[in-house]
């Protein structure tokens, strides 16, 4: 472990072959953003995009522009875009509803693809509403599936012949652990189990390869690394040979095989296009078409080299200046994700006052302090100023005042 002072942080942003995409962000004189992970900034070039659908699109061309602008067809438009980052063929991403409905889509889509198979895996402590989505479908139906939740450590040895799907978090929110995808799908796979990845906190920070794994479903949001803007649409792949016996259960209009022709009974559209369910979110579409363009524009792996390389750095300084926390996130680079994460009983209160500093990471009960690394707009020299404010706050506890320590609704 090396020596490091602000100046090696200074001489990193002047090489930094991704410095240049920072302006195309908005962002605050002064202000360190270290929660990409959770919302990420908006692209400079949104507002004018939206506000060009918003006031002709709309505003003038009204309902002609679902033809002469082509609003129906952005969900594929839009998910093809995100199979370019993820690692899929055109043809097997879409772009529609929320993570959450998409996981109860394609988890209701797998237990009829692997029928006699009751058993639905996946991990304990993991973003909550993976777990909830699997709980509420085992519970419409009934005695023919049961969710197995269980820590990280004996998920892989649960899967057998009983698995009808497997489903994990890529990338572990709150501690940024990242699963080998590789290996994982090809256990799953031997025993005859659907494999399905949720890429919430990976899509947009590294390469992903769905169709190289030979993954068969996954869900991701797009408003973390993608910057899509808080509420953004998600997204669904469905693999190319799994489609022609895909059948997901809310059988939407749009998603019918001939929508405008109304018919009283419902025939899925061929394709990934029987994913949709209702009508496609316009204005959000125009805001995530913006940052999606912009993630296009450069190099996912020098993406995910600079976010590994500032990961290692950041925990680092955190090892040789901040003795008060624990390390909660994978050292090792390859296995972690790009956040790292410490762990501190007055977590809360010490990321409060850090944003009282107008430093932003975030917290995640009971002691997780995150801190997201998003290479598009973030400098090396945050890091050390980050660690400069952490420094001071524990050595003085300035963290431990009453506007600090009472939670607000949302952590």
């Amino acid at each position: 472990m090396t020596s490091l002072n602000r100046e090696t942080f200074e001489i990193l942003d002047l090489n930094d072959s991704l410095a240049f995409m920072r302006s195309e962000f908005s962002l605050q004189d002064g202000l360190i953003y270290l929660d990409g992970n959770s919302l990420g900034v908006l692209p400079k070039a949104t507002a004018s995009h939206v506000s060009e659908v918003i006031q002709q699109q709309w505003g003038v061309d009204l309902i002609r522009s679902w033809n002469c602008h082509q609003w129906m067809q952005k969900p594929t438009e839009l998910g093809d875009k995100i199979g370019r980052l993820v690692g899929a063929e055109m043809g097997q991403v879409l772009v529609c509803d929320t993570t959450s409905v998409n996981i109860f889509k394609l988890a209701a889509a797998a237990v009829k693809m692997r029928p006699g198979r009751s058993k639905l895996i996946t991990e304990t402590g993991n973003f909550a509403t993976d777990l909830y989505l699997l709980q509420g479908l085992a519970k419409l139906l009934g005695d023919q599936v049961q969710v197995v939740a269980l820590p990280r450590d004996q998920v892989l040895n649960a899967i057998d012949d009983d698995t009808a799907l497997v489903l994990l978090t890529h990338v572990h929110f709150k501690t940024g652990a990242m699963w080998n995808m590789a290996s994982v799908t090809e256990l799953a796979q031997k025993s005859g189990a659907l494999m399905m990845w949720d890429l919430s906190h990976s899509v947009g920070a590294m390469p992903i390869c769905l169709d190289h794994v030979s993954a068969d479903l996954a869900v991701g949001c797009t408003y973390k690394y993608l910057n899509g803007g808080p509420g953004s649409p998600a997204f669904v792949y469905v693999a190319k040979r799994h489609l022609a016996e895909f059948q997901q259960p809310l059988t939407g209009w749009i998603g019918h095989a001939k929508p405008f022709d109304f018919e009283d009974d419902y025939e899925g559209a061929a394709g990934i296009q029987q994913a949709m369910c209702g009508t496609p979110a316009v204005l959000a579409n125009a805001a995530l078409e913006v940052s999606l363009d912009l993630m296009l524009e450069v190099d996912m792996q020098a993406v995910r080299s600079k976010s590994m390389h500032m990961g290692k750095l950041f925990i680092e300084l955190i090892q040789q200046r901040c003795p008060w926390f624990i390390i909660g996130s994978p050292t090792n680079d390859e296995h972690r994700g790009s956040q790292v994460s410490l762990t501190h009983l007055q977590g809360y209160a010490i990321i409060q006052a850090l944003i009282a500093r107008n430093i932003v990471g975030d917290f995640r009960a009971p002691d997780n302090l995150r801190f997201g690394f998003t290479p598009l707009y973030l400098r090396y020299v945050d890091l050390w100023d980050t660690v400069d404010a952490l420094v001071d706050i524990m050595s003085n506890e300035s963290w431990n005042q009453p506007q600090f320590l009472q939670q607000q609704a949302v952590t």
